[in-house]
């Protein structure tokens, strides 16, 4: 079995996308031939949690401890190096195919009661691609016996066609920032402002970026992040519920070096302990929401 379990590929008209059973993730994504996310092998881990679905909780959580309705909670510490709990606990889970046509598939995995987690949650990933890119639809269900509060995110890389990720202009629509330390939130959201400011697009040669921004402000009723390079360029949508967006520029990605992870979430990092951005399911309700990749050149 490969690493990432089944490959799965999904296609229309000049759209296609790859996802891994195992983690749910998205592995390549192209259209016209062109590719428009950072890809690896399938024979590896995905490489700086490259494609991940991060639910019930994206980014992290600080020494894994939170508390849900007076009673402490501790999670498994997935990062040990910084001693938290990240990206959520469905990563390595191999998901099961709820639904596939040729040009979308639905992915479904639980997350069940365990030490840290209180409530059990049925979760959903469609993907779908088409003429206008690819969709991505989160549906969460609580089917415990109580309220929890949860948060969503996944971790794409976009690329701009072929273009180089040092010879790319970053936007984002977000109009704060928050501090963090060690991933953690280290004070206050602030306005942007500076070389934190990418509301009008900023090259990202020479920038190193793991920043959380937030009040993602919609355009025409959607959040829109883009990356624009001399090879193409691509917009990253998401419903309004998408808030938060994490930056991150790693040098050591495969085949790439450089390159930019463009994170939506609902969330910014450690919100099961300050509450920022959460969602409360009670029992029995569900949510869902949605974002997407669409190529724009």
């Amino acid at each position: 079995m490969l690493p990432t379990g089944q490959q799965l590929e999904i296609s229309a008209g000049p759209a296609r996308a790859v996802l891994t059973q195992v983690g749910a993730g998205l592995r390549a994504f192209s259209s016209g031939g062109r590719p428009y996310v950072e890809t690896f092998a399938e024979d590896r881990r995905p490489p700086r949690g490259a494609g991940t679905i991060l639910v019930p909780w994206p980014n992290r959580v600080a020494k894994g401890r939170w508390t849900w309705r007076g009673e402490p909670q501790q999670l498994a510490l997935t990062e040990p190096a910084g001693g938290n709990a990240i990206h959520g606990l469905l990563r390595h889970t191999v998901y099961e195919i709820r639904e596939r046509t040729e040009g979308s598939i639905t992915l479904g995995a639980i997350v069940t009661v365990q030490p840290g987690w209180p409530v059990p949650l049925d979760t959903d990933i469609r993907y779908a691609v088409g003429e206008d890119g690819l969709t991505v639809t989160h549906t969460v269900r609580n089917i415990g016996g109580a309220p929890v509060p949860f948060g969503v995110g996944a971790h794409p890389y976009l690329r701009a066609g072929d273009s180089e990720t040092d010879d790319s202009v970053l936007t984002l629509s977000a109009g704060t920032s928050l501090p963090l330390d060690g991933g953690l939130p280290a004070g206050p959201t602030v306005p942007v402002s500076g070389d934190l400011d990418f509301r009008a697009g900023r090259p990202l040669r020479g920038r190193e970026l793991d920043h959380a921004f937030g009040d993602c402000t919609p355009t025409d009723g959607l959040v829109r992040h883009r990356l624009a390079g001399p090879a193409g360029e691509v917009e990253m949508w998401a419903e309004p519920v998408f808030g938060w967006v994490q930056v991150f520029t790693p040098d050591d990605h495969p085949d790439r070096g450089r390159a930019v992870a463009v994170e939506p979430m609902t969330c910014p990092p450690d919100a099961l302990n300050t509450g920022v951005g959460l969602i409360e399911l009670a029992a029995g309700e569900e949510w869902t929401g949605s974002w997407g990749i669409r190529p724009l050149s």
